[in-house]
């Protein structure tokens, strides 16, 4: 089946043509990253704004890059949750109107279900059967969860963050640090010339169960107090923010969120006894995070799958790839579907 995917959840425009859910045919992006990094984050207005401007330029590119006619796409799928609302509109109302005019299936795909497929777009991935069960570990911009999967669809939350998603936590120490916006890669990029033992950053642990809403609290995380503590230093430190001593605060500071997930990996993996574990979202492109993952997981004896480095961003791919194997909200439901901002995945 050949499946047309739409993404348009924050600040990323993505068209993309799967075939059977694992032969992408196509896939193209726009980014905004330029047009945000001047206010330190997404500003939802420019975001959707720019999807209204560029969607119908990157449908083209899609269908043109793919090879296929409109004729011959079987479905149309696309995100409505979560994400900011006004960006999932755009995608949500573009599918609507195209699965009409094409008379063919509109599929809803739930955001976080997608990333956490996303490592099975790779061309020697496993399927995503064989790999069940497992536990994924997704971390984005706005996300920063675990959640165990028995199979395709049958997902059981187990741990959260209570307050900044890993992402965010990049975002904020990086403006802090007079970085530019996404956080994420910059601290990559210096924290990897830094001594990450030289500044001790705290690494919160969630105690209280009635932060975590009835999850449990060793397998949920904090990153504010980070944050609060990063502030705090370059108070009482102010020439910090200038190299070299910057980098031992990057890689300090990137160490202790890092430190923050693996442990809660572990946790997770040691009392779910599962095989495999699948890391997904932006931050997964992290070079410090999935170096530790990896030599975590081969102590523990886990597999680690994580996703083509095209496909750790938001895209449509993903999106697509997921619908193409039976996922996602079909039939009569889907054309009452409105965009979901707070979609939980496992909730």
């Amino acid at each position: 089946m050949n499946v047309l995917g739409i993404e348009t959840s924050c600040d990323e425009t993505a068209a993309a043509v799967v075939a059977e859910g694992r032969v992408v045919l196509s896939s193209a992006v726009f980014s905004q990253v330029v047009l945000h990094r001047p206010h330190g984050g997404v500003v939802p207005e420019i975001a959707s704004r720019q999807h209204v401007e560029h969607l119908p330029r990157i449908l083209d590119k899609a269908l043109a890059q793919s090879g296929l006619e409109w004729t011959q796409l079987q479905a149309v799928a696309v995100t409505y949750g979560p994400g900011l609302a006004s960006s999932l509109l755009v995608g949500l109302s573009a599918a609507k109107a195209l699965a009409l005019r094409l008379d063919i299936p509109l599929i809803g795909i739930n955001h976080l279900e997608a990333h956490l497929y996303s490592v099975f777009l790779a061309r020697d991935a496993r399927s995503y059967e064989s790999a069940c069960p497992l536990l994924a570990l997704i971390v984005s911009g706005g996300h920063t969860c675990l959640v165990r999967v028995d199979a395709p669809g049958q997902y059981r939350r187990l741990g959260q963050t209570i307050d900044d998603a890993a992402g965010e936590a990049f975002d904020k120490g990086a403006k802090l640090l007079g970085l530019e916006y996404p956080g994420g890669p910059v601290i990559d990029r210096i924290g990897a010339l830094g001594d990450a033992a030289c500044i001790a950053f705290p690494r919160t642990r969630v105690l209280m169960a009635n932060f975590t809403g009835g999850l449990s609290p060793a397998l949920c995380f904090s990153f504010s107090g980070l944050k609060t503590s990063l502030l705090y230093y370059l108070r009482d430190h102010p020439e910090a923010v200038h190299e070299p001593i910057l980098q031992d605060v990057a890689a300090g500071y990137q160490e202790a969120i890092v430190d923050v997930l693996v442990r809660g990996a572990q946790r997770a993996l040691k009392r779910e006894k599962v095989q495999s574990l699948v890391v997904a979202g932006g931050v997964s492109l992290n070079r410090r995070l999935r170096a530790r993952l990896l030599d975590m997981a081969a102590s523990l004896n886990v597999s680690v799958l994580l996703p083509e480095p095209s496909y750790c961003a938001d895209n449509a791919a993903m999106v697509a790839g997921l619908a193409g194997i039976g996922q996602g909200i079909t039939g009569e439901a889907c054309w009452s579907l409105d965009a979901c901002p707070s979609l939980d995945i496992g909730g």
